[in-house]
């Protein structure tokens, strides 16, 4: 659910606003109203973020630096901007030698065929008359009866050769320049380098190890002066500069803890309900399974303040639909416990571990139903103990010839059509809250007509249920009034003849969207067998190869295959079983329920 929210004003003395803004921050609840700023104000915040991320860029390398054991030193000595200067001057340092390393390394590679000759001697020739010609061509193109001809080296693809003196008219190849320092020479280049490369990395360690404490101060002393900052752009001053006029929201649970700062500071305040155009800030408030749920929400977007939070409603089925597209219980089993794992051993994971907890569970609950333990298909084995669980599997084996489909792919439409009628219910919720329940009658129409449709052909179909004269005509009531809705009630602020037309047009994309949205969800069974089909595949190959090896090779390689076939799948499993009903949820879900999205996220200022 999204929390209330009440929207405070502030009246305060400047002389005491300072003081005033401190008490607001140790407090910590007041979402403060952002107002437009000037383009110097706003260069000064992008300058003081550009800063934080800069500060949590070198503190996510340096920590990468620490040496396994290594404790990072407390200093009590106050943090300045000084230390990026000092870690710029390393890195600009590391990056320097890292590009020398590259272009010796690159001319050690070049002159490893010419070996190490001597630039001084060659120098000598040059004076006395004798220059040297280094020339490179292909090995098979190599004359040794070229005059003052010198064969340095060969190899599969080159001869590398001197002329000195004269250049004859005619030769193979192309002439290249020595470098001043020989391949000998250029190695020992190398190692300097790399000397110098390892004293590098030791400062930037004993860097990490004495001021990566002050960097992170130094980092929440730039958050919290932008805050500051921010909230002194947001202040408006009123009678002549003498009076500070600050608003923002507090959410109804807190406001007693601003309450009770106001009254002990003596602060004017007004508090009001907000309006509903007012940049009302949104913070959700869930139990313990729908806030795990939180991070998908968010990552769409928020629900503006007169909606209702879709977290909770759509939690359930996203579990579920995440069961169904890995399909397997093998699959489940490690998800569960991974999730424990993060839940005991990883308290800053341990939300996302109890998610992996619920998932696994799911994920076993669908692979219980159809069978399917890390590929194998148990309603196809011959195992004794399941001779009489096998017919209750959810196959094709066990259902196809009573139902003419799959049984799963008859589950995944069904859940769809219960996601989607639950949607529609939503919307017609969301409309009565913020406009009446006049403007939600046409899509209480619809949903009434397609519950009572649905109802009635289930029944008749697969019961094989008569119905009494009076029932029936009762029935056409219902869809007869519900069809009248639909056309000419479907917007009460216009005339019956637009309406009409309206909702002509309204019935038309009903029709196709609510098809498409069905259709859909059969990827929930497609993902699952495929999922299942692959494994079962990576088994088989497992088999068939082990088994035709020797003993003592044979179960390696099966664990081998397995191992790699398996955690592919998995993998490509989660993949599917995350993207998927995420897509089912912002699509299908999220537009049948009339979702509208773009809150503003609460973020207090606070310490």
């Amino acid at each position: 659910m999204i929390e209330k929210m009440k929207h405070y004003t502030f009246l305060v003395y400047h002389g005491k606003y300072d003081d005033f803004l401190e008490k607001l921050r140790d407090v910590g609840v007041l979402h403060v109203t952002q107002r437009d700023i000037t383009d110097e104000q706003s260069q000064d915040l992008q300058d003081r973020l550009l800063l934080q991320d800069k500060l949590g860029k070198v503190l996510a390398h340096l920590e990468t630096l620490l040496p396994e054991g290594a404790a990072a030193v407390n200093t009590s000595e106050k943090p300045s901007a000084e230390l990026l200067d000092k870690y710029d001057e390393l890195i600009a340092e590391k990056t320097r030698l890292e590009q020398q390393m590259e272009a010796v390394r690159a001319e050690a590679d070049k002159m490893t065929p010419w070996g190490n000759y001597s630039v001084e001697h060659l120098e000598r020739l040059k004076q006395a008359g004798h220059e040297v010609h280094a020339i490179v061509c292909q090995a098979d193109k190599y004359d040794d009866t070229i005059a003052n001809a010198v064969l340095i080296s060969r190899d599969k693809i080159n001869a590398y050769y001197v002329i000195i003196g004269d250049m004859p008219e005619q030769y193979p190849g192309d002439v290249v320049q020595l470098c001043a320092r020989n391949h000998g020479q250029l190695l020992t280049d190398i190692d300097n380098i790399h000397g110098l490369q390892v004293a590098n990395t030791a400062k930037l360690q004993q860097f990490a190890i004495a001021n990566i404490e002050a960097l992170k101060t130094l980092r929440e002393d730039v958050r919290h002066q932008t805050d500051w900052r921010r909230v002194h752009y947001d202040t408006q001053a009123v009678a002549q500069d003498t009076v500070m006029l600050l608003d923002g929201y507090c959410p109804q649970d807190s406001e007693q803890l601003l309450v009770d700062m106001l009254e002990k500071q003596g602060v004017y305040y007004v508090a009001q309900d907000p309006k509903r155009d007012e940049p009302i800030p949104i913070k959700l408030k869930n139990n313990f399974f729908s806030r795990l749920f939180e991070p998908i929400t968010n990552l769409y977007s928020l629900p503006n303040y007169s909606e209702i939070d879709p977290t909770a409603l759509f939690a359930p089925f996203f579990m579920l639909f995440f069961g169904l597209c890995m399909g397997d219980a093998g699959y489940g089993l490690l998800i569960l416990a991974a999730g424990l794992y993060a839940v005991k051993k990883m308290p800053d994971y341990k939300s996302i571990g109890w998610l992996g907890v619920f998932l696994g569970i799911s994920t076993i609950f669908a692979g219980c139903l159809t069978g399917v333990v890390f590929g194998i298909n148990l309603d196809t084995v011959s195992w004794p103990w399941l001779k009489n669980v096998k017919h209750l599997f959810l196959t094709s084996n066990n259902y196809q010839a009573q139902l003419g489909y799959d049984p799963m792919m008859l589950l995944a439409i069904a859940l769809g059509v219960i996601q989607i009628l639950f949607a529609m219910c939503i919307k017609v919720s969301k409309i009565t809250i913020q406009h009446g329940f006049k403007y939600a009658v046409s899509e209480a129409a619809w949903v009434i007509l397609l519950v009572t449709g649905i109802v009635l052909l289930t029944l008749h179909y697969l019961v094989g249920m008569a119905w009494a004269t009076p029932v029936m005509y009762a029935l056409y009531g219902i869809a007869g009034l519900c069809a009248s809705a639909i056309l000419f009630y479907n917007n009460p602020d216009t005339n019956v003849f637009l309406n009409v037309g309206s909702g002509l047009w309204g019935t038309y994309n009903m029709i196709s969207g609510l098809l498409g949205d069905v259709l859909s969800y059969i990827r929930l069974f497609a993902l699952g067998l495929a999922g299942g089909i692959l494994g079962n595949v990576f088994n088989q190959l497992a088999m068939q190869i082990g088994g035709s090896a020797p003993v003592w090779i044979g179960w390696l390689l099966m664990l081998l295959i397995l191992l790699l076939g398996h955690g592919l799948n998995f993998m490509l499993c989660i993949i599917s079983a995350i993207v998927h009903p995420m897509r089912l949820t912002f699509v299908e879900f999220y537009k049948n329920a009339g979702f509208e999205g773009g809150g503003l996220a609460y973020k207090p200022f606070k310490n």
